[in-house]
């Protein structure tokens, strides 16, 4: 515990954002870090408890309070390497992480909680300034090789640590650039693919061999990988996205999220739009899901130029604090505005769609209805509210209502694995294996739509059930 009575007398003190007047013209981060001595002034706030609830918080189970201790202490290298011990990329978990492990802070019951996924992000930013972060090539080789399905957080975590025990590694990504979702489908101005670029250099030099444009189950025959590897590891995400089937949909101007996220994050990279192209200029654009998905939409909306945008939410409106009685150590439910809808959004909650309105083919309203939740046999249920329906206007509808599952057709249907009751790959929490010998899976594709430190510590873990598959038992960290 670097300072016993830090969390007395020092305030919680976050970082900060370009003016909103700026940042809107551009695609590019816009967070102004704390300063150096700011940020071990932060770190001192943290108490050291004797459970720190932090660790079940974090999905990865960073430690936190010992690299919090070695920041305040100015050890700055050494907090890195606490770091990297439980996380292969703090550098996103930093920027796109919703921290779960700063509402389970113990100050967070009665004050504010400890700055956590700043000081993170400012140890491994530290790192990578300094040339700490430098390739962790194996000493030996096994002679195994290991095909990873999918670039996106799971997979890159789990080829990244499969290499580390000496396997030959080979990642298939269906897009032309690796890095799944956090190339194409994340924002650059939320994370910049220039930390992602690095990373995958340092993966390069480890040994991972990277195959775009390899589309499993389309390009490739799915069960070729299982003669040609030792083991698969399917990691390619829940893709499906969820739907809403309502009259009008069919009209022109309706789009799923993803679509519209991934075209702007291609224009960024300076590469051409080979679809139709999908932009909310001098549109009205509503998007509808209240998530992080529809956040980003609204933002990326914003900038390039939109008339007006409004996001709905089926949900009530949470309260505006949450009642730490009842929740904390728990993620708690509470009212929460992002960096994006503060540059410019209207919020409404509680409605539903009944119907798109259009004229010559393309989508011109919404309309909308009002919801009542009542509790019902132990449950809440949706009832529309009499007279409460009207119309919005709609240039542009942005559908961002998540992900069901991840796409049966093609590599899952080939390759007959079994599904779960939610249309999830079925697979053990321990030894992450499938139905079908040799085939792993691990991330969104085996637990549904989560987070990007979820899909980290499950690439993670899966690796190390792969290495004991592979050579009866593994020194990987679980």
């Amino acid at each position: 515990m670097g300072k016993p009575t830090g969390f007395l007398e020092i305030a919680r003190h976050e970082h900060g954002y370009a003016p909103i007047a700026e940042r809107v013209t551009h695609f590019r981060d816009f967070v102004v870090p704390l300063a150096e001595p700011q940020v071990r002034e932060q770190a001192a706030r943290c108490m050291d408890c004797g459970i720190p609830y932090c660790h079940r918080g974090c999905p990865v189970h960073n430690i936190i309070p010992d690299w919090n201790d070695l920041v305040y202490r100015g050890n700055w290298r050494e907090a890195l390497e606490v770091l990297h011990s439980t996380n292969n990329f703090p550098e996103f978990t930093g920027r796109i992480c919703p921290a779960p492990c700063e509402a389970s802070c113990t100050l967070n019951f009665n004050v504010q909680p400890v700055t956590i996924k700043d000081i993170e992000c400012a140890i491994i930013d530290h790192g990578w300034a300094e040339g700490w972060v430098t390739p962790q090539i194996a000493a030996h080789r096994t002679g195994k090789r290991v095909a990873v399905v999918g670039s996106g957080p799971a997979g890159l975590a789990c080829a990244q640590q499969l290499a580390r025990a000496g396997h030959d590694v080979v990642v298939f990504e269906k897009n032309d650039r690796i890095g799944g979702l956090l190339h194409y489908g994340i924002p650059d101005f939320k994370l910049e693919t220039g930390l992602i670029d690095r990373r995958l250099a340092q993966l390069r030099a480890e040994g991972v061999e990277f195959r775009p444009n390899s589309h499993v189950g389309t390009d490739i025959p799915a069960r070729s990988l299982l003669v040609e590897f030792d083991a698969v590891v399917l990691a390619g995400g829940s893709e499906q996205p969820r739907d809403l089937t309502v009259p009008g949909r069919e009209l022109r101007g309706i789009h799923y999220a993803m679509d519209f996220l991934t075209q702007q994050n291609r224009r960024v990279a300076g590469a051409k739009i080979a679809n139709e192209e999908i932009l909310a200029t001098n549109q009205d654009v509503v998007v509808i899901g209240g998530g992080d998905t529809g956040s980003d939409c609204v933002g990326t909306s914003i900038r390039q130029g939109a008339r007006s945008v409004t996001q709905l939410e089926i949900m009530p409106r949470p309260p505006l604090h949450e009642n730490k009685l009842l929740t904390w150590p728990n993620w708690p439910l509470k009212l929460r505005t992002s960096s994006s809808q503060e540059e410019g959004c209207e919020r409404d909650w509680a409605v539903a769609t009944q119907a798109f309105v259009g004229q010559d083919g393309r989508v011109t309203a919404i309309r909308i209805v009002r919801l009542e939740w009542q509790e019902r046999n132990g449950r809440q249920v949706m009832v529309e509210m009499a007279d409460s329906a009207f119309e919005i206007k709609a240039g542009l509808v942005l559908l961002a209502m998540g992900f069901v599952h991840p796409v049966h057709t093609g590599m899952l249907g080939e390759l007959g694995v079994a599904l779960d009751e939610r249309g999830n790959i079925r697979a053990g929490e321990e030894d992450y294996q499938t139905s079908v010998n040799k085939l792993f899976t691990a991330g969104d594709m085996r637990r549904g739509q989560s987070l990007v430190v979820w899909a980290i510590r499950e690439g993670r873990q899966c690796a190390r059930a792969v290495d004991e598959y592979l050579m009866g038992s593994s020194e990987l960290p679980v």
